[in-house]
């Protein structure tokens, strides 16, 4: 999990923002970045090869 929309106190321009940046981050390279309904989450992960 990213970002735990439950307890965040971030907006919805700085989630966005959050995520871009999750996007770009090498780190995540190979991963999608998304929400997850069930969560209510910003999570990431693995592209299937």
């Amino acid at each position: 999990m990213l970002i735990d929309l439950k307890t965040t106190s971030l907006t919805l321009g700085e989630v966005m923002e959050r995520i871009q940046s999750l996007k770009s981050d090498p780190k995540y390279k190979g991963y999608e970045i998304f929400m997850d309904g069930d969560r209510y989450a910003i999570v990431a992960r693995r592209r299937p090869e």
